[in-house]
C-alpha cells in the first residue's frame, strides 16, 4: 500500500507487489506522454466439437489495474454504492465468471473487496504485446470513466477513481524440456523477485510506493506494482517484464544460485531478501527489505552495496539489469517503448521517483490522466486473441462447417460459450480452437 494513500474503508488490507499503488505520470512530466451455461450441459456439448488439449497454446500476457473509489470525496466500497458493475455500465455486458462482466471494449470489470478491478483479455506474446495490452487496459479505463460520468449525472454525486495497483501477467511457458524440481513456477517467481524490482521501480514506482512483488499463479507469473498514471510508462513496465520473464524461463535452473554467475552484469543489492507477499502466495521486495527505503532516495546516488562488491546508484543497478536482458526486451517491444525504456534507464527521460511526491493524476484516473491513443490500430493492429474476444463480446455469429453458432458467454479468459442456432445446444470452445476460424469470423456468418 502506498504510504498515505487513500483506500476504501472496511476492505481487507491489500498491497500491490508488496506495496500500494502509485501516482500517475500522465502528462505530469511533460515529455512522456446471457448467462453462463450450466456446467453439466457444457461438458456434454463441448465434446461435439474438437478442442485443443491446451486452452492457450500461444504464450500470453495481460494487465489488470485496481482502483479505490471516492464518492463526494469520501472513500467507499464500490459494492456498497453500485452493488454490481451492471448498475454502472448502461450497455448489455456478457457475464464472464462469478461477479465479473466483459465491458463492450473487451476488458473485464468486477468489484474485488473494496476496489474496482479492470483486466485485459489475453494478448499473445509477440512484438508490441505490452503496447497492445496497455492500449486495451486504458481503453477500458476510459470507457468505465465515461459510464461513471453518466452515473454522476443521473445520481447527483461525484465519483473519482484513485489508482491502487497494476499487475502484469505472463504465462508460464518454459522451454520444451522435462519439468524438474529446479524449474517450477514457484521457483521462477522467487528468482524474479530478486531480478525485477530495481528496473520496475525506475519505470513504475513513485515516492510513496512500498514494494514490487511476484506471485506464482499456476500457469502464469504475476508481477505486482503500484498503478502508474502514465500509459507510456505502464506499457514500458509491461514490456520490460515480458522480456525479462521470457528470457529467465529459458534458464536451465530457477535456483537462486544462478544469480551468482552474473554479479557484475546483473548486480543485486547486498543482503536484501524478499518477504512473503501480503496477498495470496508469492514474494515481495518491500521497502523494509532494504537498508534504506529505495523509493525516497536519490536514484543517482551511489549508495547501494551490491553482491559484486560495487557501490552503485539505483539507476545504474536497474540499467545494468535492463542491458543484460536487452535482446529479449527488444524482441518483444515496439520501437517507441524501447526508446522510452532506454531513456529512463539512462536519465534522458524522467522517472516518477525523480518527482518530489506522487503526482495528483493518481487520484483522478480517467480525468487527470487518460488514454491518448498512443498506438492507433493502423500502427499496431489488434492481436488475434483480441479479435476473437471482440467477436465473442459483440455476440457475432460464427459459421463452423454447416452450422452457425452464437456466442452467449465466457468461461474465464480462455473459453467462449456458444449456442448452436440449429438445435440451441451449448458448446464451450477454447480461444486457440477459435483462432483456426478467425478468418471466417472476420468475414461474418452468411
Amino acid at each position: 500500500m502506498t504510504r498515505g494513500g487513500r483506500r476504501a474503508t472496511g476492505g481487507r488490507r491489500r498491497e500491490a507487489g508488496g506495496g500500494r499503488l502509485e501516482p500517475r505520470l500522465g502528462r505530469v512530466a511533460g515529455s512522456i506522454t446471457p448467462v453462463v451455461p450450466r456446467k453439466k450441459r457444457e461438458r456434454r456439448d463441448a465434446s461435439r466439437l474438437p478442442m485443443p488439449a491446451s486452452p492457450v497454446s500461444l504464450g500470453a500476457m495481460g494487465m489488470e489495474s485496481e482502483f479505490t473509489v471516492f464518492l463526494d470525496g469520501q472513500p467507499v466500497k464500490p459494492e456498497d454504492v453500485f452493488k454490481s458493475p451492471t448498475n454502472i455500465v448502461r450497455a448489455p455486458m456478457i457475464h464472464r465468471t462469478g461477479r465479473s462482466y466483459h465491458l463492450p471494449t473487451g476488458g473485464a470489470v468486477y468489484f474485488d473487496t473494496g476496489v474496482i478491478e479492470i483486466a485485459t483479455g489475453m494478448i499473445e506474446i509477440d512484438k508490441g504485446c505490452a503496447a497492445r495490452a496497455g492500449r486495451s487496459l486504458w481503453e477500458n479505463i476510459r470507457y468505465l470513466r465515461t459510464e461513471l460520468d453518466e452515473w454522476e449525472r443521473r445520481h447527483g454525486h461525484d465519483v473519482e477513481l484513485a489508482g491502487f495497483s497494476t499487475h502484469y501477467n505472463v504465462s508460464f511457458t518454459p522451454a520444451h524440456r522435462p519439468r524438474t524440481g529446479h524449474c517450477t513456477v514457484n521457483k521462477l517467481a522467487l528468482l524474479l523477485t530478486y531480478i525485477l524490482p530495481a528496473p520496475v521501480m525506475l519505470l513504475a514506482a513513485n515516492r510513496r510506493s512500498t514494494g514490487v512483488g511476484v506471485r506464482p499463479r499456476g500457469n502464469r507469473v504475476e508481477v505486482t506494482a503500484d498503478f502508474t498514471p502514465n500509459a507510456s510508462l505502464m506499457i514500458a513496465t509491461g514490456t520490460l517484464c515480458v522480456g525479462i520473464i521470457k528470457e529467465v524461463m529459458q534458464w536451465p535452473s530457477y535456483e537462486l544460485s544462478e544469480l551468482s554467475r552474473y554479479t557484475r552484469e546483473m548486480p543485486m543489492i547486498a543482503g536484501v531478501k524478499p518477504v512473503p507477499h501480503s496477498s495470496r502466495k508469492g514474494w515481495s521486495m518491500k521497502y523494509t527489505c532494504y537498508p534504506e527505503n529505495p523509493f525516497v532516495q536519490d536514484i543517482d546516488e551511489p549508495m547501494w552495496l551490491t553482491t559484486g562488491g560495487e557501490r552503485l546508484p539505483l539507476r545504474e543497478i536497474a540499467g545494468r539489469i535492463t542491458k543484460f536482458f536487452w535482446p529479449s526486451i527488444q524482441r518483444f517491444s515496439d520501437p517507441f517503448t524501447l526508446r522510452l525504456i532506454g531513456s529512463v534507464m539512462a536519465g534522458r527521460a524522467p522517472s516518477l521517483l525523480e518527482l518530489d511526491d506522487r503526482p495528483p493524476e493518481y487520484d483522478s484516473v480517467g480525468r487527470l490522466c487518460e488514454w491518448d491513443d498512443l498506438f492507433p490500430e493502423r500502427v499496431l493492429p489488434r492481436s488475434r486473441y483480441e479479435r476473437v474476444l471482440g467477436h465473442a463480446i459483440n455476440g457475432e455469429k460464427l459459421r463452423i462447417d454447416r452450422d452457425v453458432y452464437t456466442p452467449v458467454g465466457m468461461q474465464g479468459w480462455g473459453h467462449v460459450v456458444f449456442r448452436k442456432d440449429r438445435d440451441k445446444s451449448r458448446h464451450v470452445l477454447s480461444l486457440d480452437y477459435l483462432l483456426d476460424h478467425l478468418d471466417e469470423w472476420d468475414a461474418g456468418a452468411r
